[in-house]
C-alpha cells in the first residue's frame, strides 16, 4: 500500500525521538488542554523529512501561529468545529509557507458528505475519524464503507482506532480505491490509542511491526 503514515498524539521527549527512528511521514503534537496526551515541552530534534503537526480544537489563530514558531511546525490539523471561514483566514495567514492545513471531520454511522464543498478549496487534506467522547485518541473505528460515497478529489487521512487487528480491513479498503482508480484520495493513515502503552506514550515494537507488514 502506497499510504503515508501519521503518528499523533506524541508527548514525551524521548519517546519521541525513539518514534521519530521509525521515520512516520508526519508525528503530531495536540495542543490542546483537555486530553491526556497534550504537549506542553520541547519537540526533541527529529529529521526534517517527518512533519510536524500541531493539533488544535477551536484555537484562535494567533495561539496556532505562537505554536509553529515555537516548534517550526510543518502542518496544522483543526480538530474542532472550525468554519470554512476560518480555514480561509488561516490558510491566507500561512499563504506564504509550505504548511499544510488538514480539517478533521468525525464520523459515527452516517455522514453528509455535502458540508465538505465549503472547505475544499481552503485545505490541503480532510481527515476522517470516529466520532466519540473525546477529540481524538477514542480508540473506536468508524464505518469506513460510508466513504465510498466520498464525492471529492481532495486526499483524506483515515484515522480513528486503527490498530494492528485492522490492517487487514485497511489492505482491502486501499485495494477498493485501486480497484475504481482512485488510490490518490486514500493519502495516509492515521495512528494513535491502538499503539499506546498510556496515553502519549507509543509502543515501539508495536509501530515497527505496523510498518513491516507493509503500510509503507
Amino acid at each position: 500500500m502506497n499510504l503515508k503514515l501519521k503518528i499523533c498524539g506524541m508527548k514525551h521527549p524521548e519517546n519521541i525521538q525513539d518514534v521519530a527512528a521509525i521515520n512516520p511521514d508526519y508525528m503530531g503534537f495536540i495542543f490542546y488542554e483537555k486530553t491526556p496526551r497534550f504537549f506542553s515541552t520541547k519537540i526533541p530534534k527529529i529529521s526534517d523529512s517527518i512533519k510536524k503537526t500541531g493539533v488544535f480544537v477551536n484555537a484562535e489563530i494567533a495561539e496556532i501561529l505562537d505554536q509553529i514558531n515555537k516548534h517550526d511546525l510543518n502542518a496544522i490539523q483543526l480538530h474542532g468545529g472550525e468554519s470554512a471561514e476560518f480555514c480561509a483566514e488561516l490558510k491566507a495567514v500561512l499563504e506564504k509557507t509550505n504548511i499544510e492545513l488538514i480539517k478533521v471531520f468525525s464520523i459515527k454511522s452516517e455522514f453528509d458528505f455535502n458540508q465538505l464543498a465549503d472547505f475544499e478549496a481552503h485545505v490541503d487534506y480532510f481527515l476522517f475519524d470516529t466520532k466519540g467522547k473525546h477529540k481524538g485518541g477514542n480508540g473506536e473505528t468508524f464505518d469506513w464503507t460510508l466513504l465510498k460515497e466520498y464525492p471529492s478529489e481532495k486526499p483524506f487521512f483515515l484515522s480513528g482506532g486503527i490498530g494492528l487487528e485492522q490492517l487487514n480491513d485497511l489492505q482491502k479498503f486501499y485495494a477498493y480505491f485501486s480497484k475504481i482508480g482512485k488510490q490518490h484520495l486514500l493519502y495516509a493513515v492515521d495512528i494513535n490509542s491502538a499503539f499506546e502503552n498510556e496515553p502519549g506514550l507509543k509502543d515501539i515494537k508495536k509501530l515497527k511491526r505496523f510498518i513491516d507488514l507493509k503500510i509503507k
